[in-house]
């Protein structure tokens, strides 16, 4: 495990806000070098500290309106194994993440529409048709704050 000081942390918060950040202008709010905060980030990287740059998309520019958290009991855990669901329900675009959890549900889905009626024609056409699919509820996304984590 690595040993995270303070400006490690501080690093890894400011990073989560913005991860094109360069090196440099890092480096002056935390008031390192741009030699030593890029030698901080590439340490952090290797020790694995960060899975992957991502791409935050605006939603709602792309024109889906309408996040569901759908939470979906599988009807028969023998019958269809767990990786045939998962294999197939990320195949459908319009879901973003695929939780495997513990609880009145087997599966957490976190899917995207257009709008409701949009929503309801991948609940019916794809979701409800795949393998194993028992009791689902779904819970409609009012609004989200994003936070960067407990560092």
């Amino acid at each position: 495990m690595l040993d995270l000081d303070e400006i490690d942390r501080a690093l890894v918060r400011a990073l989560a806000q913005d991860m094109s950040a360069s090196a440099g202008a890092l480096g002056r709010a935390l008031g390192l070098s741009q030699p030593a905060c890029w030698r901080r980030i590439k340490r952090l990287r290797e020790a694995g500290v960060f899975r992957a740059a991502r791409l935050d998309l605006d939603l709602e520019a792309l024109s889906f309106g309408v996040t569901v958290f759908l939470g979906v009991k599988l009807a028969t855990k023998g019958r269809v194994s767990l990786e045939d669901f998962e294999r197939a329900v990320s195949a459908i675009p319009e879901v973003q993440t695929v939780e495997h959890v513990l609880g009145l549900y087997d599966y957490r889905l976190r899917v995207v529409a257009r709008d409701l009626s949009d929503f309801e024609r991948v609940l019916r056409r794809r979701i409800m048709a795949l393998p194993g699919v028992g009791g689902l509820e779904a819970n409609v996304l009012l609004s989200e704050e994003q936070r960067p984590g407990p560092i």
